[in-house]
């Protein structure tokens, strides 16, 4: 009989695990492209032994390249800035940039603390009118003061998330009846290239007198200035999505078309089993670029329309014309395109749940 080598035995169980580990980094790896930290991969194979040379070579080139590259950017920038002078100072560098977004984080605490304030002021004015038995005085008052900055990034990300969620609901319908039909398709054809390349700013005035003929007064449920800037967003952004469905849903494998006139689907099963499955690549391609057209439709309508978002922050430091405005509004240039870069983030998470598609 062959006695058994321990340190053989050992060293088949140290590859196993050595496997295992790997299996779960390759696994990972989909999930750190997805959330744009791809140099994840390379570090962890390093620190499993796999090749370090070779891994050390591809962290260079996926995280110390890029962070060079900023490195770059802000030096240049630092140099650069103090040359342009305008009627403000001097265009801000970095410092005075990152000076003022620390000085936006502690006037925003100021502004949560002295909302909570209020509000507890309001619950036990409440309360004790309860307890003097007059429950029929009790009112909730509404906190009038200016919005944090936070506020004004969370009112925008409302706004485009509603007006994107409304041009879905409009273009995914139209879009998988334009691909299935050639008839809808010829008739909605030239509605999308008229409509498609027009700018937020002509829309603008047509959607503020719609609304203002519509919604009287300001007491609904949504404010008349988000209204104005959420429509604006949906008219702008529901193209892609509209044009992506439709090729889509024309471009499914005939085949796929002739089994399911054989096994007699109907409409609604050829929608949901056959036609849906197929398009989601590309219709998720498609809601993918309307969100980042509606993020970028977004500041301009705020502007105007005075919706109490970023793009009013933008222009109210504009209009204030104080010696940090140029600074803020830089601190605001940088927010909108870090949040630009995690909506898209998260809608190719969400592509990568639902679809199989290898694109990027």
């Amino acid at each position: 009989m062959t006695a058994i080598d321990p340190n053989s035995l050992e060293a088949d169980h140290k590859e196993a695990r050595r496997a295992q580990w790997f299996t779960r980094i390759n696994k990972a790896d989909a999930w750190f492209k997805v959330l744009g930290l791809s140099w994840m991969t390379p570090i962890l194979k390093a620190a499993a032994g796999d090749n370090p040379r070779a891994q050390v070579s591809e962290i260079w080139r996926l995280l110390g390249v890029p962070l060079v590259a900023i490195a770059g950017f802000l030096a240049l920038w630092a140099i650069l800035a103090p040359q342009v002078q305008t009627s403000l100072g001097a265009i801000p560098g970095p410092a005075a940039v990152w000076t003022e977004t620390v000085n936006l984080h502690e006037d925003a605490q100021r502004k949560a603390q002295r909302k909570a304030t209020f509000q507890e002021r309001v619950d036990e004015r409440n309360q004790q009118l309860i307890d003097a038995g007059r429950a029929d005085e009790v009112r909730e008052i509404g906190y009038t003061g200016a919005p944090s900055y936070y506020d004004q990034i969370w009112t925008s990300i409302q706004t485009v998330f509603f007006g994107f969620l409304l041009a879905s609901a409009v273009a995914i319908p139209l879009g998988i009846l334009a691909g299935l039909s050639a008839t809808a398709n010829a008739a909605l054809n030239p509605l999308i290239q008229i409509f498609k390349p027009v700018s937020p700013l002509a829309w603008l005035p047509i959607v503020t007198m719609v609304v203002s003929a519509v919604a009287a007064s300001d007491g609904g449920l949504f404010a008349k200035s988000f209204l104005v800037s959420a429509i604006t967003v949906t008219l702008c952004s529901l193209w892609p999505t509209l044009i992506n469905t439709a090729l889509g849903v024309a471009s499914i494998d005939k085949d796929l078309v002739n089994v399911s006139k054989v096994l007699k689907m109907n409409t609604y099963s050829k929608i949901t089993k056959l036609v849906l499955p197929s398009a989601l690549p590309l219709i998720f391609t498609g809601l993918r670029l309307s969100l980042g057209v509606g993020w970028m439709v977004l500041i301009a309508a705020e502007m105007l329309a005075q919706n109490p978002g970023l793009g009013k922050f933008v222009w109210d430091e504009f209009q204030n014309g104080s010696s940090q405005s140029l600074a803020r509004i830089m601190v605001a240039v940088l927010t909108i395109g870090i949040i630009g870069f995690l909506l898209d983030r998260i809608m190719f998470a969400l592509q990568s749940l639902f679809t199989f598609s290898a694109n990027r």
